[in-house]
């Protein structure tokens, strides 16, 4: 019996980024009990950037200082015991008291940024500078959302209808279930200015024009961590 979700929050503004890429170049870094889940043979790594907004606890009102924030998530999709979900390979956010408070015994790696969105009439610039970093990893994107709701094909929906994510701080592999309606998806016109994230792989991978979304608001709850066998 799944327990009580014991979280919620409210994702603005989000944009999906893929790219494809050989599964060989992900394994190093996905821990051996995950599958790298695969479309036709390939296997993907997303970019999200997008507002965190309204995060509780349940039966609590939204958090006052760190409620809101931005995100930028790099990402890859896998499998464990016939279960899909996703695989993060960071997590930043500009609320010092949001990253502390999710990265606490390493449980997810979030990490600390400068983040800046501008938006002016339907377009919006959204800006990421790591913080403390040696590699400097940057991200910079100007975006402006399409009209009305598309219809996603059979890859589209194999991206972004995913309801749980997995994480090993450290010897120990869990798994945190998510809840939230279906993906509501539009296209987006994108222009990206600036992208030196996941430094590990393979030198272009992000050269290619990626398989871009946007989705104004999706509201979501999360469940507590489950520790797998």
């Amino acid at each position: 019996m799944k327990k009580p979700w014991i979280m919620a929050q409210t994702w603005r503004d989000l944009v999906f980024l893929h790219w494809p890429i050989p599964p060989d170049a992900l394994r190093p870094f996905v821990p051996a009990e995950l599958e790298i889940d695969l479309f036709d043979g390939q296997a993907w790594v997303g970019v999200v950037p997008f507002l965190a907004d309204h995060t509780r606890l349940r039966f609590s009102l939204p958090f006052p200082i760190a409620g809101t924030y931005r995100e930028l998530n790099v990402r890859t999709y896998v499998k464990h015991k016939g279960r899909s979900g996703v695989y993060f390979f960071s997590l930043d956010a500009d609320s010092l008291l949001a990253v502390k408070a999710a990265s606490a015994g390493g449980f997810l790696p979030y990490r600390y940024a400068r983040m800046k969105v501008v938006k002016k009439d339907m377009r919006y610039v959204f800006t990421s500078r790591l913080v403390k970093s040696a590699i400097g990893e940057n991200f910079r994107i100007g975006f402006t959302p399409g009209a009305g709701i598309r219809r996603a094909t059979d890859l589209e929906h194999w991206l972004t209808e995913r309801y749980c994510l997995w994480t090993k701080p450290k010897i120990a592999l869990y798994r945190v279930d998510i809840v939230h309606a279906p993906w509501q998806l539009q296209n987006v016109h994108i222009k990206i200015a600036e992208n030196s994230l996941a430094t590990f792989l393979p030198a272009g991978w992000n050269v290619e024009e990626p398989l871009a979304h946007f989705s104004a608001e999706q509201k979501t709850r999360f469940h507590l961590p489950v520790k797998e066998n």
